[in-house]
């Protein structure tokens, strides 16, 4: 069981220097895992003004940044091995990244049910991978 409370204040301490500050918010994640109850506390700040974000608004904006975390992110790292990766200089970084989330949306067009199975049914039928970034069959 997971509760969360947001918070938001625009009344704030030094908001002169940081130019489209609009909000700042405090976040409570109140969990109960098998009847232990933990409380974590967050803060952020915004550009998005009340009128343009209520507290309720930002939370959904946080949870759906969660959401990418979770569904981009986690297959980056556990179907592509991202963490594990040793490139760590220059641009190469970013290439690998951008390449990586290229192909997850590649291996969505495959209609296998999760990353791992497509990877396996391209690497069974290397036309359909062909065909897929559109390298046209041979004859």
């Amino acid at each position: 069981l997971e509760v969360r409370t947001l918070r938001t204040t625009s009344i704030l301490t030094g908001h002169e220097q940081w130019k489209g500050l609009a909000q700042g918010f405090e976040i409570i994640r109140e969990r109960t895992i098998k009847g232990i109850k933990t409380v974590e506390v967050g803060y952020g700040v915004t550009s998005l003004s009340e009128e343009q974000a209520t507290a309720a608004d930002l939370l959904r904006h946080l949870r759906d940044h969660w959401k990418i975390e979770n569904e981009l992110h986690y297959v980056r790292d556990v179907t592509f091995h991202e963490d594990a990766c040793r490139v760590r200089s220059g641009s190469a970084p970013q290439i690998l990244a951008a390449l990586r989330n290229s192909l997850i949306h590649l291996l969505a067009g495959t209609g296998a049910d999760n990353h791992r199975e497509a990877i396996e049914l391209l690497q069974i039928r290397p036309e359909r991978a062909r065909v897929l970034i559109g390298i046209p069959q041979s004859e």
